[in-house]
């Protein structure tokens, strides 16, 4: 499905809204304009038809269930959904956000869902007093540029880096690790937590980097098969970590390989086949809902296979929870970014994820790392990291 027809929805759902904001006035805009709204515009940016569309399409999904669900309770001011396809360039991200503040006058932006966008649209959010809250971008240098308007509801890499590092080290006793990225944000700020905590065990860590774009990684598979690492991590997306995988395969090398909520997708076997990718270790910042969940988790899990069709993927819960603390917001009366903002700082509520509640700098209070393996070619959730336990 296409993000255009995907957005769609919500726009119709809301019409009748607009006609009314349109006569009024209000509706959108930064600052303190849209105070007067009956109907306030929040933006969706992410990667919706690019190469690494799976890992947003289910927040993004989660974030349209839970706005749906808002507006279908008649509010006095409803949210109109507006969608921003970056396909995960910050240079398109760059120019859709010009648009989204300057002509659709969002009041607030779900997103943007990876770290490369975000770090390229932060400062143009931060200057024009847009509150943004992220499902999914990890990278945690985002929290270190004094922004006041961005948040995120998921542990960062510095969290994820050293999960992955310490299951292994648990399960694998390695001696020698070779830790891989490519030149995306996402990727070098992974590898870089992964590295750092394998030296700080006394793991010797050898490292090599490859361009995004680049389909033939055999001189990365022959640098990892000369210096025979007990276990291999690539920091990176799905699209990448399934060729790599193959090639590494291919080449000879039986490693243990593990990657980052990044590659934690169904397409990581099928690019690199099922048999390459059988045993391979995917770590997350997220809690994936599986069929037999009970309590509020399975009312998620029964109304998302509703809504999108589909059962909950990565960040399903997390895209959700995002909406929520902006529609808690919009309920709570406050309907200009400055007052969203506001109000962001001191929500807290039991989110479908986890508990949500931000930190001054925008982190969120708590961040647990799950961890997921590759087990007859289906991911399997094996458990938080600090307790999971390796199969096979």
């Amino acid at each position: 499905m296409s993000g255009a027809r995907l957005g769609r929805v919500l726009a119709l759902a809301a019409a009748s809204s607009l006609v009314l904001a349109a006569c009024a006035g209000g509706g959108g805009g930064g600052g303190e304009t849209g105070g007067d709204a009956s109907t306030v515009k929040i933006g969706f940016m992410g990667d919706l038809t690019g190469e690494n569309s799976a890992i947003v399409i289910p927040p993004f999904n989660g974030a349209k269930m839970a706005i749906a669900e808002y507006n279908a309770k008649n509010p006095a001011v409803k949210i109109e959904l507006e969608e921003y396809d970056s396909q995960g360039k910050p240079d398109q991200a760059t120019s859709l956000i010009t648009q989204a503040i300057g002509q659709d006058k969002i009041v607030g932006l779900i997103g943007p869902a990876f770290s490369g966008e975000s770090k390229a649209i932060g400062a143009q959010l931060e200057e024009n007093k847009i509150p943004s809250v992220s499902p999914s971008a990890t990278n945690p240098g985002l929290a270190a540029n004094g922004w006041t308007y961005w948040h995120r509801v998921v542990a960062n890499d510095d969290d994820q880096g050293p999960g992955i590092a310490e299951f292994l080290v648990t399960a694998k006793s390695p001696k020698k690790a070779f830790v891989l990225s490519d030149d995306q944000e996402y990727s070098v700020g992974l590898a870089d937590a992964v590295a750092k905590s394998f030296e700080g065990k006394g793991v010797t860590v050898e490292r090599d980097k490859f361009a995004k774009d680049a389909s033939d990684y055999s001189s990365t598979v022959t640098k990892v098969a000369s210096s025979n690492p007990d276990v291999i991590v690539f920091g990176g997306y799905y699209a990448q970590a399934g060729r790599l995988l193959k090639q590494l395969r291919d080449g000879g090398v039986t490693a243990t390989f593990a990657s980052g909520d990044g590659s934690l997708d169904q397409q990581l076997v099928s690019g690199a086949g099922a048999q390459a990718a059988e045993g391979a270790v995917l770590a997350c910042p997220c809690n994936i809902p599986s069929p037999d969940v009970t309590g509020p988790l399975k009312t998620f899990f029964d109304n998302y296979k509703k809504s999108a069709n589909a059962d909950p993927a990565i960040y399903s819960t997390e895209g959700y929870d995002s909406a929520t603390a902006f529609i808690k917001a919009v309920e709570a009366g406050n309907t200009t970014s400055d007052k969203i903002n506001e109000f962001l700082k001191t929500v807290s509520f039991e989110g479908v994820s986890k508990p949500i509640k931000f930190k001054a700098n925008g982190e969120p209070e708590n961040n647990s790392i799950f961890v997921y393996q590759v087990k007859d070619g289906i991911l399997k959730l094996l458990g938080p990291a600090e307790s999971a336990k390796l199969e096979g």
